[in-house]
């Protein structure tokens, strides 16, 4: 990944001018790259990273580990397309190990999140398993902490 994207993943609101200074570049350059890498696909889009605990929405998210059936001619691609459209999915990823796919969920109430893996995912043609982990607390969130400095504890150094 080149030094722009790297930028760009750590401050998006980053002005045009300023990477331009910093990558010892043209703010045309910067700007002609940006737009290469949205029109080709590899800049997807741009987020906020926001701390809904401070916000007191008590909203839920779960990881669901699922596996499933690969198809024959769509391999996990197909199905994993399919997970992809509900609504209530954030993030999907394909996975090694002892599951295929790794499913972030949100919804507003711990039931509407149970609902939704019992009456929808579950019951996918292909799901052959899933297993549901809550969410409790984040503390850091796409290379952001979620506590500031000031409210850190120092542990006790005792002799």
């Amino acid at each position: 990944m080149d030094e722009l994207l790297r930028l760009l993943q750590k401050n998006a609101l980053e002005t045009p001018a300023d990477l331009a200074k910093v990558l010892d570049s043209t703010e045309e350059d910067v700007r002609s790259k940006i737009s290469e890498y949205e029109d080709s696909g590899i800049i997807r889009g741009y987020q906020a990273i926001v701390d809904e605990d401070r916000l007191e929405l008590n909203r839920v998210r779960a990881v669901i580990e699922v596996r499933i059936t690969p198809e024959r001619e769509g391999g996990f691609d197909h199905l994993a397309q399919r997970l992809s459209r509900f609504s209530e999915v954030e993030s999907l990823f394909l996975m090694s190990g002892g599951y295929d796919l790794l499913v972030i969920v949100k919804g507003e109430t711990l039931k509407e999140v149970a609902f939704f893996v019992s009456e929808k995912l579950a019951t996918v043609n292909g799901v052959i398993s899933t297993g549901t982990h809550f969410m409790l607390k984040t503390y850091k969130d796409q290379g952001v902490l979620m506590q500031d400095e000031k409210e850190r504890e120092r542990l006790q150094v005792s002799p």
